[in-house]
């Protein structure tokens, strides 16, 4: 998902998944993942006009695109859901840096064992924290507080029926998934951890 307007972290007009995090672009760490990974077969990412320069570059190295409107984010993965085929879908933001092959393998591997109609990824809320992001929401589930990643699995054609999932949940202490780019100081730890895990 790389269509969004980014205004809490690009209001001078540069595009959030255009963002240098070391010496690659924020979207070519997170397609980087997902080339690697072994449960991927099929990359699409939804850009917009408001991630032009993102869209072209993507094209440039041999990703595929569909342009959304980039004005809301269930639009957007609609939008998605309706050009694809298969029952199920996994998707992830494009501010992910830290991402990498083995954490998208066991998350989907993770749903392999228990199929259902919305599978996500959630991030205890002390883990976050402890990476020096403030979480913007957190659910509380069990008596325990976590922060959604953005890594969901769906059933698409539920979704595009309107039905309504119940929601189960993969809960994580994964630190790739607690760091995403929303703001200047999350670039600034993006920037920390990755530099520190080189």
């Amino acid at each position: 998902m790389a269509g969004g307007k980014g205004s809490r972290m690009c209001p001078n007009g540069v595009e959030k998944p255009f963002i240098k995090v070391g010496e690659k672009h924020v979207i070519e760490q997170v397609i980087n993942a997902l080339r690697k990974a072994k449960t991927v077969d099929r990359i699409l990412v939804t850009v917009s006009p408001n991630t032009k320069y993102t869209e072209q570059f993507l094209k440039d190295i041999g990703v595929e695109t569909l342009r959304t409107s980039g004005e809301d984010y269930v639009g957007d993965l609609h939008s998605a859901y309706e050009v694809m085929n298969g029952k199920y879908v996994f998707s992830t933001p494009s501010d992910m840096p830290l991402l990498r092959p083995i954490t998208v393998d066991n998350f989907i591997n993770a749903f392999n064992k228990e199929p259902c109609d919305s599978f996500l990824a959630v991030v205890d809320e002390d883990t976050v924290l402890k990476s020096g992001i403030k979480p913007s929401f957190a659910l509380d589930i069990d008596g325990k507080r976590w922060v959604l990643s953005g890594f969901t699995i769906m059933n698409r054609e539920a979704i595009l029926r309107n039905e309504q999932p119940v929601d189960h949940y993969l809960k994580t202490d994964w630190i790739e998934l607690a760091v995403n780019v929303n703001t200047m100081h999350e670039l600034q730890m993006a920037r920390m951890y990755f530099n520190s895990d080189q």
